[in-house]
């Protein structure tokens, strides 16, 4: 009998159970960063951007020469010269003067804003009409609008986005400390499992957990190796454990994780640290377990039907490598509108596969229906969507949050 936990206490467990590994940080070129951790934050040492620039094709102006000006009756000013893309201003306006920048061109010194080339006109003799006045600032960007010296950019913690990468550029980094990638041990377990590469006999299946784990932890930024299947065999499984933990920061076991003969997930992990809990209240994914060795590093049981593997992947073992990595969790979701009733009443939390597309009405949720050992069903699922243990289901049309199948 398991004692289950729901998966909010799963989860507060995992993030008080374990803390975050204590490895010293790594620099990878910043071509290298995309997607891994920030070990320090990044804290900018200088102006971005270091001039004041125009954000249109205009004329750099003072806005009190331009107040109240109109197409009837235009502020005429003196030409003083034209900035080029990539050179200093080399110019300072005096009153009543004006200077032709480009659109990201630097603003002369005392200029205070920019109009827009529609709202002027050239007369051809070395004076511009302004056709509408201007406000301080008005189509600039000073200097160290984006940052300055001393500013936080990035904080430790964060899986760098490429918008992220951008801003590194623009700092001028080149090297950046990272948190070093996890190294997690998968193992999948059962007598009827055979490679994706074999044509399974009677009785045999193909290994899908195997691969399916694998990459989705590689999705999640971690470096995974695979041992193989195998059998239902304890003392032999148990030898596999041990030299993946030797070699890991973490083992994942899939199948062996409920509470027949066979299933030898549960006694192995007791022998060899402790149970943290056997069982959480969702479909699917009821038998999944979790342990620590007595050196702190983890043990995960998942179920051996796919899809219940999946979801326990998606929920729980991304959440213990955002806890060993020091992040926070990011949960992507988007909100659509249910296209047909989805039923349930077994007192557990329900998690469905959904396939997103665009209806009249917005976005719509395809609820996927299926059992926990198809994984085909899933193929081409956009996300899932949630269904509490105390609701007995969403009808059609019912708005509801989808989280993604994304990167976190």
């Amino acid at each position: 009998m398991l004692n289950v936990k729901t998966p909010d206490e799963a989860l507060e467990i995992i993030r008080t159970a374990f803390a975050p590994l204590d490895l010293p940080p790594e620099t990878v070129p910043l071509a290298a960063a995309l997607g891994r951790v920030l070990a320090l934050d990044v804290t900018a040492d200088a102006w971005v951007p270091d001039f004041h620039r125009s954000t249109v094709d205009g004329y750099a102006v003072r806005a009190s020469d331009t107040f109240g000006c109109s197409d009837a009756l235009p502020a005429q000013l003196i030409l003083a010269g034209e900035v080029r893309m990539g050179e200093g201003a080399g110019l300072t306006l005096a009153p009543g003067h004006c200077a032709a920048v480009p659109t990201g061109g630097g603003v002369p010194q005392g200029a205070d804003a920019v109009q827009m080339l529609e709202l002027c006109e050239d007369y051809g003799d070395g004076t511009i009409g302004v056709l509408k006045s201007v406000a301080p600032g008005h189509n600039m960007i000073f200097r160290g609008d984006d940052v300055k010296p001393g500013d936080r950019v990035l904080p430790a913690g964060r899986r760098l986005e490429p918008q992220d990468i951008g801003a590194l550029a623009a700092l001028g980094v080149i090297s950046v400390p990272v948190v070093p990638r996890l190294r997690m041990g998968v193992i999948s377990t059962g007598d009827e499992l055979v490679p994706p590469e074999c044509i399974p006999a009677a009785g045999q299946v193909r290994d899908v957990n195997g691969p399916l784990i694998c990459a989705m932890l590689e999705q999640a930024g971690a470096l995974t190796r695979f041992y193989g299947i195998i059998p239902d065999q304890e003392d032999r499984l148990t030898r596999t454990v041990e030299e993946a933990l030797e070699a890991c920061d973490g083992v994942i076991l899939s199948g062996g994780s409920s509470v027949g003969e066979k299933d030898a997930a549960c006694r192995i992990m007791s022998a060899l640290g402790e149970v943290l809990f056997h069982g959480i209240a969702m479909k699917p994914g009821k038998p999944t377990l979790l342990g620590r060795t007595a050196s702190g590093k983890a043990m995960v049981g998942l179920p051996g039907h796919p899809v219940a593997a999946l979801f326990t992947t998606q929920l729980f073992v991304r959440a213990l490598l955002v806890r060993l990595e020091g992040r926070t969790m990011r949960q992507r979701q988007v909100t659509a509108r249910l296209t047909e009733a989805v039923s349930a009443n077994h007192g557990r939390a329900q998690y469905n596969g959904a396939i997103l597309r665009q209806g009249p009405e917005g976005l719509e949720a395809l609820p996927i229906r299926g059992k926990s050992g198809l994984i085909t069903t899933l193929a081409g699922a956009d996300g899932y969507f949630c269904i509490p243990r105390d609701c007995e289901g969403f009808p059609a049309g019912a708005q509801i949050p989808v989280y993604l199948f994304t990167a976190d």
